[in-house]
């Protein structure tokens, strides 16, 4: 029975591994404006020290910055991508993602 479990144990990682390490890469990289949100507010930060409090300080439950970035564009959305649209959609010339 041992040797049975090993064997079956073994199988199961290397076929894992296999799968792990031939899986096109698009499945787990993020998109390439993966840290705009935290760009776009970084650079409002320090350009207009208007940004407000942490969100520990709000009313619980909060929506959360991912269903907000869904809700506002779309289903799939990642928070990035919100990000770079605030970044384009708030007027401001020292806010934007490269």
């Amino acid at each position: 029975m041992r040797a049975s479990t090993a064997v079956l144990s073994t199988g199961l990682s290397a076929g894992l591994i296999t799968v792990l390490l031939t899986a096109p890469p698009v499945l787990g990289s993020p998109p390439d404006d993966a840290n705009c949100l935290g760009v776009v507010t970084a650079q409002r930060a320090v350009a207009n020290h208007d940004i407000g409090e942490h969100a520990s300080s709000q009313d619980e439950p909060r929506l959360g910055l991912g269903n907000v970035a869904e809700e506002v564009l779309g289903d799939g959305t990642h928070v990035g991508e919100f990000g770079a649209f605030l970044g384009e959609i708030d007027g401001d010339p020292a806010t934007n993602c490269p």
